[in-house]
């Protein structure tokens, strides 16, 4: 195995400003520098001096161990649960789940948590415990229900599993029957390519499925099995037991809404005085919570579906839906939300706080788009009494293998002509071996025909004004004719070279499918199957940095 330490390309201005420490006006907006120790320590200080403003830390380990333990949890990660309860402090970093756990990001950024927390601990001299918040409560059903692998045959493939009809509620409150599971299940196992490592990915992928109802659990039972050497503690935020502990926060973000509206405006000000783009952008009068439709608050209303999560707004003194369905005073919101917890959930807004609010959080684990929106969120935390954590970049990979490697060699592809020009390369190629330069000999027979047919246009449209119109119908007719000769020769071209042609797409399929990074589209279950569990461990043995970085894996 080899390791490249890659030019970490950062495509969100406010990421980018924030890791290379460029512009101090926007750092006043984070809690600290990742890339400085005394940063960590300083927090980690913060975090012991007020624990009492927290949730209480026995109440979430509780919470905690009971949904491990439903999903399959190792003793090592009880017994960080345990260490938690005592007055670990934590890394977190979390993600929407995934079906067979999502894009390979989803496994990036847990090992960037589980690295940062051993590192934390070295560094702060205290003990310190890795946690994954799976973001349960969203619900983007089309966004968390697929995974792309690669076949042989076809290439890049997409694997979904359907629900049935269902209100806009979370991902967590979908359940999905068995048939949809086994489905999602057997069309994996059609598409992926026979390997040695098939059957036994196969296999754990059923064995976690067979703990679950919905594919928030299938996500953390897949998560639990990977990760449970690492001791990686699972939470699922729309979990009842853990909305239970949230109760006080969510009355006080009703209760302070103004101030949080505030907040958030003030610091949207500062990043567009600065001259950033918004990541996320503030819904006029949005109280950046949403509630789960319930007769609890006669919150249904006419023609609308029981459990659908809504975003709540401020209207005067009270809170509305959009769709103004239901209206409920400050205070009868704030009452049902001690009572009535599981009706509430987070946006990326308010999810900082409340994350903060239930543990100990050290530093949270953050890709390019989240640091964004995390900058949106330093006064909301003043405003609270409250400090942002340590933010820390995740680390990103791209893996490739002897077989990868020898067709880029073929056909003198770097990295960057993979993920800037591959189509170009390959157009390129084809037409050098080629001994019929198809597009030159079309390009110039369409140049010596206009030169030709509209001097004849020209004089007969000046003959005859209604022969001008006639006259350019005729002419894209022939046009049409010769475009349609030239795509039958290069498909005949591409016949000939189809073995070549197949080469070049099956490396973009595992390097840039789609024209995006591998990590954002492929599923593990692709990279499992072709290097087996030694995919994973390489992962592993890359040195964390707090600063993140993009490695590329030669296995």
């Amino acid at each position: 195995m080899h390791v490249h330490c890659l030019t970490n390309s950062i495509s969100s201005p406010v990421s980018e400003a924030y890791v290379r420490g460029t512009d101090p006006e926007l750092a006043a907006l984070f809690g600290g520098h990742a890339g400085d120790p005394e940063v960590w320590r300083r927090r980690a200080e913060r975090l012991e001096r007020h624990r009492h403003d927290r949730a209480d830390a026995t109440r979430v380990a509780e919470a905690l161990a009971a949904y491990n333990k439903r999903i399959g949890a190792s003793g090592r990660v009880l017994a960080n649960i345990d260490r938690l309860a005592a007055g670990a402090l934590a890394v977190v970093g979390g993600q929407q789940a995934g079906l067979f756990t999502g894009p390979v990001l989803v496994i990036h950024k847990a090992l960037s948590v589980i690295h940062a927390a051993r590192w934390a601990e070295e560094k702060t001299g205290r003990p310190v415990v890795p946690v994954f918040w799976i973001a349960g409560e969203d619900h983007d059903w089309q966004e968390a229900n697929h995974a792309y692998i690669v076949s042989h045959e076809t290439g890049l493939v997409r694997i979904a599993v359907e629900r049935e009809e269902h209100p806009r509620t979370s991902v967590s409150r979908t359940k999905l029957g068995r048939g949809r599971i086994e489905g999602a299940i057997r069309e994996l196992a059609a598409s992926l390519p026979d390997s040695e490592h098939k059957p036994a990915l196969l296999d754990r992928i059923e064995a976690a499925a067979a703990r679950a109802e919905s594919l928030s659990e299938w996500f953390g039972a897949l998560m639990a099995d990977l990760f449970a050497e690492d001791g990686l503690i699972l939470m699922d935020a729309d979990d009842p037991a853990v909305r239970a502990v949230e109760a006080p926060m969510f009355r006080r973000m009703v209760a302070e809404n103004d101030v949080l509206a505030s907040a958030f405006a003030s610091a949207e000000e500062k990043l567009k005085r600065l001259g950033y783009a918004v990541q996320a952008e503030l819904q006029p009068g949005g109280a950046n919570l949403f509630l789960f439709r319930d007769e609890r608050f006669g919150g249904i209303g006419p023609g609308a579906p029981a459990g659908e999560r809504v975003m709540l707004y401020r209207d005067g003194g009270n809170f509305i839906d959009k769709r103004r369905t239901f209206t409920l005073g400050r205070g009868e919101l704030e009452r049902l939300a001690l009572e009535a917890p599981d009706l509430f959930s987070n946006n990326v807004l308010t999810r900082p706080l409340m994350q903060d609010y239930v543990l100990p959080v050290l530093a949270t684990v953050l890709g390019q788009g989240e640091i964004a929106y995390w900058a949106q969120v330093g006064d909301a935390f003043r405003a609270f009494g409250m400090e942002m954590p340590v933010i820390v970049p995740r680390m990103s990979f791209t893996v490739t293998d002897g077989a990868i490697r020898k067709r880029m060699e073929m056909f003198g592809l770097t990295m960057e002509d993979v993920s800037e020009r591959l189509e170009e390369r390959k157009r390129a190629w084809l037409a050098a071996h080629d001994s019929l330069p198809v597009e030159r000999l079309f390009a110039e027979a369409a140049r010596r025909f206009d030169a030709l047919y509209d001097p004849l246009l020209a004089e007969l449209a000046a003959a005859d004004s209604g022969l001008g119109p006639l006259g350019q119908k005729n002419k894209e007719k022939i046009r049409e004719q010769i475009r349609w000769l030239e795509q039958k020769a290069l498909e005949s071209r591409n016949r000939r070279y189809e073995a070549d042609i197949r080469r070049f797409d099956r490396i973009g399929d595992w390097l840039a499918p789609g024209g995006r990074q591998q990590e954002r589209v492929l599923n593990m279950a692709a990279m499992w199957n072709a290097w087996g569990g030694g995919w994973l461990e390489a992962l592993r043995a890359v040195p964390f940095h707090p600063l993140g970085g993009h490695y590329r894996i030669d296995l």
